[in-house]
This record gives structure tokens, C-alpha cells and sequence, in this order.
């Protein structure tokens, strides 16, 4: 209840930001038509951006490319991206394709529209090149993942051998070794893709000379540079903390501290938390989150190696030390994740309605799953310390007897020398048992972390819903205004091609008062057909009022009108007659709402 009460305030009040570039605005606008060609196409973006080579790719009316400038930044803002356009443009419509990194390191790409004098007669549908290659963003993504898993495994198999300190340490120095050469193995890896990852191209690009100069140059690649110089230091104080015969020195613990923190530090220094809002308490909280994350996950899998080769006597202490470190670990993944979902999200209307929020929702399902098996741990955890804390506490006195005298009836009768007694330990609390059932509990929660991190890494390149919500919610006046897009099918029961297809109809600004209206009809093979009639008619019911003709006009490839006038408000019934041919037409009703 508490929780849910924190939730609702702080993420009822948002703030505008973002932490991941999306378009604000474009110059020219999306599908308008300018009398005069244009010197630049500008885009406008939530946050800053860097620009590639191959940011900008036009398309003239002949789907051919245009030749243009360099990209740069316009008026040297870097939430900014302009491109120069050459002096004369043939008439007809221009298609601008786009590819920019947002200031959290991912690529965000996209295409609008314009037009010189008039639009084409024929819309037809350019080819703008795919957002990503396949094989590059599997590869970038596998490689995130294979990171992160191994810096939760190296920073959690550390603290635990520093905080928890195991009689033996010697199972966990190959967890050790082998998570250090993962981190290594895959810090190379995403060095290599980012080139390609930022262009969209093939994976087959990472060894170009001058696409990995660039890479080592931006913030991304010296965020992976400097996690390369950390593991290079950690190796150092992994060998000289094995030679070290007290890890419980406090310079051990405040090197090791120093080097995670920096480790964590390269994700927080290229990711969401350094972009958007409270940037210096995003970072801090991102820090604190990767810390908790490492030393209570991967403590796990080096508590599940010394429940295998330690003995009950040396579990006593060291399975209430993680105990108590994973609880607090527990504690800041709260309030970090908290801070961090509110800072992705800015209000609950985005939690079900973006792609971020549900993976939001998915993450949180995972983690109380997590959360669940840890407080089943923590039973096993209780009754392994039980024996140990009645030790310490309850120690008999002994009273001096005199040689030779026989032995007290105490010691005769204790449970340890009565075979059967019924006070002695059962099979289900001896600690083999304990020792079995806390691994077995330990096993879980380690299955159930490896997803809870395979969902981290999927959200991290995931648009944030305040983001989406402020490049939606922020549209320049100059702009075209809110339309309604309606999809109509239709079937004339004949077998060519135009006799079966859809009817794209935009309504623009579907509000009471004048209206515009396009539509496209497309027929059974998604292709462009032309129709001898299209017919759409506006009834309002519950007033009595139509129908009303919408008059449209074959444009060549499009059929369109700029003066339909919608009285009222409310819900109008919309017809589409489609002909395509002397006798064969089909009309077709669907509901469209109009604003006031």
C-alpha cells in the first residue's frame, strides 16, 4: 500500500524530459507542400544528437537519391540536424530519410515527407533502407547481455569473498576468471559493432578503419575504452587480493569498491541516466542500482558455489553475512529502480501504453518473482544460523568434580550420547538438509535473475514513455494538425485486383468545422490501383443530420478534398463507395469520431 502511495505521487507530478532522442519537429513539416524549394531540410530532437555520415539520404519524385551536404548541426545546437539541399528542385514530393545517436548512445531513425509546387501525382513508396541490420542488432544485443551477466557475476563473486569472507575461497576463483574474460571478450565486442550498430549496416563494417576511429572518438567508445583500462586494473587487484592472506583489510574492500563503482560508471556515463532530466542523480542512482544488482545476484552464484564445497560449520557465518548484505542490496535496488522508472515513464498513462512500460511491467513481474524466492531463502537462511546462535548463547556450566568421580547425569543423558532421544536433530534440520534446501532455493532466484538481466537489457534500448510522450505532446505550431487515419476494407466479390483491397482515408483535423480529406486505394496485391469512382459520405445519426458528400477529387493516384464541413461533435458514420468498374462497387460503413 505504501509502496503503491509513493508510486502515484511521484509519478503524478512528471516533469517534461527525455533520456532518449525522438523527433520534435521537422523543417519543412511532415507532408506539406512549399511554393518555394528550400535551402536545408532541419530536424529538431528532445535531447542531443550525433550525427554520421550517412544521416541524411533524399529521394526526389523519381525515387532517385539527391545529392546534398554534409550533416551538421544547425545554429550549433546539438539537439539539432540539418543537411543542405541543392538550388533547384524539380516539383513533386521529396522523401527525407533519417538516421541520428541519441545522447544515451542508441541510434534512432526515421522518414517524413515533403513537396515542391505540387504534390507527385503517383505516391509511390521509396525504399529508405532498413532502421537496423538483423545480424548487427542481435549481435550488439547478445553482446549487452553477455556484459552485463558478467559484471553482475565479477563484482557480486568479489563482495562476496571481501564481505562474506568463506573460509575457502578457491570455488570462486573460476566464476572469477571466467565472468573477467567474458566482460573482456564482450567490452571488445560492442568496441567493434558500435560502427555498424550506429550506421544500420552489416556487421561485416566493424573493422573499417575510419568507422573505429570515429567510434573511439565518441562518448560511447571512450565509455568502452575505459571499461577496458578498469578490467586491466581489476586483473591487477584480483592477483595481488589472491596473494593476500586477510581479505578483511580495509584497503582491500576500498579498491575493489572503487573499481566496480568505475565499472559501473561506463554503462551510467553512456546510457539513459546521462541524458534527460537530473542528470548527476541519474548517474549516482544508476551507479547504486548496477553496485546492488552485482553484488546481490552474482553474491548469489558464489553463495550457490560454497553451499556446494564449504562445510556446515563455516555456513553458519558466512549464509547470515550474505543475508544481511543481500537485504541491503535489496533496499537500494528499490529506491534506485523507483527514482528510475518515474525518470523513464513521467506519469502511470505510459506504463501499458509503450513498449518501454510494458517492459517495465514484465521487469517488475520478474523482480517480485526474484523477491519471492529470496524471502524463501531467507527461511533456509534462518534455521542454518539457528544452531550457531544457540552455541553463542546457551554454553553450560561446568562444576569441578573430583578425580575419578563419575561422570554427571547431564552428560550421561545429553542428546548427543542417547542414541534416539527425542530432542536430538531430525533428518530435515541436520545440515546436509539445510544445506540442500537453501541451494536448491538459491538456484531459483539465480534462474530468475538471469531473466530479470536478459529484460534490463532489452529496456535499456528501449525509447523511455516520457520521451515518446514529450516528442508527441510538444509538436511546433507550425505543424500539421492531429488527423484520424481510418483503414477501410472492401471486397466487390470479382477477382481482379482492384475487386479486393483497402481504402486509406486520412481526415484532417477530424474537429467540427471544415475538414480535409485524402485517400489511397491500394488493392489486393498492396500495391497502388486507380478506381473509376471513390465516394465517401459523412451521416450523423443521433442528430439527424447527412449525409453529407465529401466530393472527392481524383488527383491522380489519390483522391482528395479540402472542404468538408462537419457541423457537430460526436461520433458520424462515415461510407465508403468504392467502384471499380461499370457495375461492380461495394459501400462500406465505419464509425469516426469528431472533436469539438
Amino acid at each position: 500500500m505504501l509502496l503503491g502511495t509513493v508510486l502515484v505521487l511521484l509519478l503524478g507530478g512528471a516533469a517534461p524530459a527525455s533520456a532518449h532522442a525522438a523527433l520534435r519537429s521537422t523543417d519543412p513539416d511532415d507532408g506539406s507542400v512549399v511554393q518555394r524549394a528550400p535551402r536545408h531540410v532541419t530536424l529538431t530532437f528532445t535531447e542531443s544528437v550525433g550525427l554520421l555520415d550517412d544521416s541524411f539520404r533524399v529521394f526526389g519524385p523519381d525515387q532517385h537519391r539527391v545529392p546534398t551536404g554534409e550533416a551538421t548541426h544547425a545554429e550549433d545546437r546539438s539537439d539539432t540536424a540539418r543537411i543542405a539541399l541543392p538550388g533547384k528542385l524539380a516539383q513533386g514530393t521529396y522523401t527525407v530519410a533519417w538516421r541520428v545517436v541519441s545522447a544515451d548512445s542508441h541510434p534512432v531513425s526515421g522518414a517524413f515527407s515533403f513537396s515542391v509546387g505540387k504534390r507527385s501525382s503517383t505516391m509511390l513508396q521509396v525504399d529508405t533502407g532498413p532502421a537496423e541490420d538483423p545480424l548487427t542488432g542481435g549481435l550488439h544485443t547478445t553482446a549487452r547481455y553477455l556484459a552485463y551477466l558478467a559484471a553482475a557475476l565479477l563484482v557480486g563473486t568479489v563482495a562476496f569473498a571481501l564481505l562474506c569472507r568463506p573460509a575457502r575461497t578457491s570455488p570462486l576463483r573460476r566464476p572469477v576468471v571466467a565472468a573477467w574474460w567474458t566482460l573482456l571478450g564482450s567490452t571488445v565486442a560492442l568496441l567493434l559493432l558500435r560502427a555498424p550498430y550506429e550506421a544500420g549496416t552489416g556487421p561485416a563494417t566493424a573493422f573499417d578503419a575510419d568507422a573505429l576511429g570515429r567510434t573511439l572518438s565518441g562518448r560511447p567508445g571512450l565509455a568502452l575504452l575505459a571499461r577496458l583500462a578498469l578490467l586491466v586494473l581489476s586483473a591487477v587487484f584480483l592477483v595481488w587480493l589472491a596473494r593476500r592472506r586477510d581479505r578483511r583489510e580495509p584497503v582491500a574492500l576500498a579498491l575493489g569498491t572503487a573499481l566496480a563503482a568505475g565499472l559501473a560508471l561506463t554503462w551510467a556515463a553512456a546510457e539513459h541516466a546521462s541524458a534527460g532530466i537530473q542528470v548527476p542523480l541519474a548517474m549516482t542512482s544508476s551507479v547504486l542500482h548496477l553496485l546492488a544488482t552485482g553484488v546481490w545476484l552474482g553474491g548469489l552464484v558464489a553463495l550457490l558455489l560454497t553451499l556446494r564445497r564449504s562445510s556446515g560449520e563455516d555456513l553458519t557465518e558466512v549464509v547470515p553475512r550474505f543475508s544481511r548484505i543481500a537485504f541491503a542490496s535489496v533496499i537500494v535496488l528499490a529506491v534506485t529502480g523507483l527514482y528510475q522508472s518515474w525518470r523513464g515513464l513521467g506519469s502511470l498513462s505510459v506504463l501499458s501504453g509503450t513498449s518501454y512500460g510494458r517492459l517495465l511491467l514484465a521487469k517488475l513481474v520478474a523482480v517480485t518473482a526474484l523477491l519471492l524466492a529470496a524471502g524463501y531463502s531467507r527461511r533456509w537462511t534462518a534455521r542454518i544460523a539457528a544452531p550457531a546462535a544457540t552455541a553463542r548463547t546457551a554454553v553450560p556450566a561446568r562444576v569441578p568434580q573430583p578425580v575419578g568421580a563419575p561422570a554427571e547425569p547431564e552428560e550421561r543423558n545429553s542428546p548427543d550420547t542417547v542414541a534416539g532421544d527425542s530432542d536430538g536433530p531430525g533428518d530435515s534440520d541436520s545440515p546436509d538438509a539445510l544445506r540442500r534446501g537453501l541451494r536448491r532455493s538459491v538456484l531459483v532466484e539465480v534462474a530468475v535473475a538471469a531473466a530479470v538481466l536478459l529484460i534490463t537489457t532489452v529496456l535499456t534500448g528501449t525509447l523511455p514513455g516520457r520521451a515518446q510522450a514529450e516528442a508527441a505532446r510538444q509538436a511546433p505550431a507550425g505543424t500539421l494538425p492531429p488527423t484520424t487515419q481510418v483503414t477501410v476494407p472492401y471486397d466487390t466479390g470479382t477477382g481482379a485486383v482492384t475487386g479486393r483491397g483497402k481504402v486509406w482515408i486520412t481526415l484532417d483535423p477530424a474537429r467540427v468545422g471544415e475538414n480535409g480529406i485524402q485517400a489511397v486505394v491500394h488493392g489486393s496485391d498492396a500495391g497502388l490501383v486507380v478506381i473509376p469512382e471513390l465516394r465517401v459520405t459523412f451521416s450523423l445519426p443521433s442528430r439527424d443530420v447527412g449525409p453529407i458528400d465529401a466530393e472527392l477529387t481524383d488527383r491522380g493516384g489519390y483522391w482528395s478534398t479540402n472542404a468538408v464541413t462537419l457541423p457537430l461533435p460526436g461520433t458520424w458514420t462515415m461510407k465508403t463507395t468504392v467502384r471499380v468498374s461499370e457495375v461492380d462497387q461495394v459501400t462500406v460503413e465505419k464509425q469516426v469520431r469528431i472533436a469539438p
